[in-house]
């Protein structure tokens, strides 16, 4: 098949390591008839790609339809007098959110469905959820074309009609109810797209009558708002990659203007929730791991320590409930779950050694002496208990059902790489349980490896389909996440990037090594930020891989780094860095996937991108390809797809999902 070729037209960029060409750049104008032009060219080139392929696509499609059970109910959570629920129906993509006065009835009232909010659009996202005090009314919000601006509406409970209220243009950074229920607070976007506004909106009023109730001018700072597990509070953070602020307004005083806890500083970051008569404190105040801190009401500035930082144990949240506190950390590259009292007595959730994630699930109830939470892991799927803190007995409430899989034939363990400095390195490796490390199985790799975003092991059903096909399938955990702790993330960002790239290749070699995986039939996948690696990746070493998908790929480092006008860019230089000046201009131009595209033996790659994309624009994936064809010395396949409806997440809606995994999957397939 003839591949589309994008035209060039001169263009220079002039930067602190000279001038650059760049003869695509004018795909980042969308308004061009050309750019969709290219983009619908590449889509229908992918269509032609796939086509021969298209029984394996409807196989794989159906296996991962069969795993599933597609009317099914989540564990009903009580709140107040009323039990909570989701449920899925077959046929529908979308999930119905529901209430009950009973543990038996908790489907019975149908509070929002998400298959009629949808209806009419090619995509749909479900943002804010958030029910009132008074369990009378729904704050809700929604996208309907990836652009994640969402319009928020406030239904009522009993009738099961919107209210009149319409709040358009709000994010995904939270909404809180006032103790009254009169007053809702939202978040709103600047022209970046960075959440930046916190407004109060009073029920019956036009949003024009809205009150602005905090501002962040600061263009490194994300906005967000919420209630306090104990509903007295409402919390307005702003936070950067490396600093926070926090303030706080009473539920019961909703006009109060925000009193900030503690001005920021550099490099200070503090969370801040609501424990009985004192306030709980998360914070790295002289502790790079996080320690935790209580505070007075009447002072929150003064801060006790409760919890000491310990070296590599990397506390992310502490929960408070009325009796007792649940810190939910990363402990030698695995989650885990602690609970405390106030007396310093504590208790680990034991959940065993086989690597798993665990998150607390749904606590609406504050005095409890029971918490619910969520474990999956390679081979168990998403299962959710309730445990009491004290005795430890555990009660599985749910379970997701598996139709027709033997999770038996399925056993999953941690290695550990070796990088080239030295560093060891977890990878997660799952397979069949009489599989041998021969060198003969494929193997797909996936990692991500930035923000401190640490990856635990999930269950997925469509893993299956490669695990039943004789793959093994390998997770990996470069520095740039979290799971070693601060310090692990530290050495993967800014000047250190690049050890993010050692560490997953390192991981690569480790899967060759140790015969899980044949060295000319080694893929790799990531998105975003772990479509950079990637990228960077198959650069560094093309020769290591048959195949690679990079899913919405942050490739053009340098470029889109460089541009403050671009969304999202000047918070992004905590991360990345400032290629407007040295030495960040030369150090991000030796990793750049775009920029360090050469005429090279690459392996089959597949590139997805979406056209709404407010986090990587569709303009990234879709220079890359454009230069990486002409570049092409391979009778490899280059497939490039773009969403045209939708953004950073791919299409929406559950089918269409799964069958989204079917192509990436079958891509693999046929190229590994």
């Amino acid at each position: 098949m003839d591949a589309p070729v994008a035209k060039q037209i001169p263009f220079e960029w002039k930067r602190p390591t000279g001038v650059i060409t760049d003869p695509w750049a004018w795909l980042r104008d969308r308004d061009d008839p050309d750019t969709v032009a290219y983009l619908e060219a590449e889509n229908e080139y992918a269509d032609r790609w796939f086509a021969p392929n298209s029984a394996l696509i409807d196989t794989v499609f159906e296996e991962i339809k069969s795993r599933i059970r597609e009317t099914d109910l989540a564990a009903p959570v009580r709140k107040d007098a009323w039990w909570y629920t989701t449920r899925t129906e077959e046929g529908l993509s979308y999930a119905i959110h529901c209430r009950g006065e009973s543990l038996e009835t908790a489907s019975e009232h149908v509070l929002l469905d998400e298959n009629i909010e949808a209806s009419g659009h090619e995509y749909f996202s479900l943002n804010a959820f958030e029910v009132s005090p008074s369990n009378q009314l729904l704050a809700w919000s929604s996208d309907t074309d990836g652009s994640e601006r969402y319009t928020m509406r406030i239904r009522s409970l009993a009738t099961g009609a919107d209210l009149p209220d319409t709040i358009t243009d709000t994010t995904w950074g939270g909404c809180a109810w006032s103790a009254d229920n009169r007053f809702v607070f939202y978040v709103k976007p600047d022209d970046a797209m960075r959440p930046f506004q916190v407004w109060r909106h009073e029920l019956g009023t036009a949003q024009a009558n809205d009150g602005l109730v905090f501002e962040d001018l600061d263009e490194r700072f994300f906005v967000s708002v919420e209630l306090t597990r104990s509903g007295a509070w409402i919390i307005v953070d702003s936070a950067s990659k490396l600093s926070s602020e926090v303030a706080l307004i009473p539920a019961t005083d909703a006009l109060a203007a925000p009193c900030v806890v503690r001005e920021r500083t550099p490099d200070l970051e503090y969370h801040l929730d609501h424990w009985g008569d004192r306030f709980v404190v998360v914070t790295n105040l002289d502790a790079e791991d996080f320690r935790v801190m209580t505070a007075p009401i009447d002072d929150p500035n003064e801060w006790t320590e409760f919890v000491a930082n310990e070296s590599g144990r990397r506390i992310l949240t502490a929960e408070p409930f009325a009796n007792h506190l649940v810190i939910h950390e990363w402990h030698l590259a695995q989650q885990r779950l602690r609970v405390l009292w106030s007396d310093g007595a504590e208790r680990v959730i034991d959940l065993g050694s086989e690597p798993h994630e665990v998150e607390l699930d749904a606590n609406p109830e504050w005095d409890t002496e029971s918490i619910r939470y969520s474990y999956q892991s390679f081979i168990t799927p998403a299962s959710v208990y309730t445990e009491d803190v004290r005795t430890g007995a555990r009660t599985l409430l749910k379970q997701t059902p598996v139709p027709g899989v033997d999770l038996t034939r399925y056993t999953a363990s941690r290695e550990w790489a070796t990088s080239p400095d030295g560093t060891r390195v977890p990878v997660d490796v799952v397979r069949l349980i009489d599989a041998t490390p021969d060198g003969t199985a494929p193997c797909a790799v996936y990692g991500y490896g930035s923000y401190e975003l640490s990856m635990a092991p999930w269950f997925s059903v469509a893993r299956l389909s490669l695990l039943d096909r004789g793959w093994t399938w390998a997770l990996v955990h470069p520095r740039g996440g979290g799971e070693l702790g601060r310090r692990w993330y530290l050495d993967g960002r800014l000047s250190a990037k690049k050890n993010t790239f050692a560490d997953t290749i390192a991981c690569c070699d480790h899967l060759v090594a140790t015969g899980w995986s044949a060295p000319d039939r080694l893929s790799i996948r990531g998105g975003s930020a772990g479509g950079l690696l990637v990228g960077a990746c198959v650069n560094i070493r093309p020769e290591l891989f048959a195949s690679a998908v990079a899913e919405v790929p942050f490739v053009d480092v340098v470029t889109t780094m460089s541009d403050p006008t671009l969304p999202l860019t000047i918070t992004e230089w905590e991360e990345w860095g400032d290629p407007r000046e040295e030495p960040g201009a030369s150090y991000m131009l030796s990793y750049s996937p775009y920029d360090n595209a050469a005429a090279l033996r690459y392996p089959a790659l597949y590139v997805t991108a979406g056209l709404n994309d407010p986090r990587v624009s569709y303009h990234e994936p879709a220079k890359w390809v454009a230069k990486l064809r002409t570049l092409w010395s391979t009778d490899r396949p280059l497939v490039f797809k773009c969403e045209m409806g939708a953004g950073h997440g791919g299409p929406s809606g559950r089918y269409e999902r799964w069958r989204d995994e079917a192509r990436v999957i079958t891509f693999l397939v046929v190229t590994t």
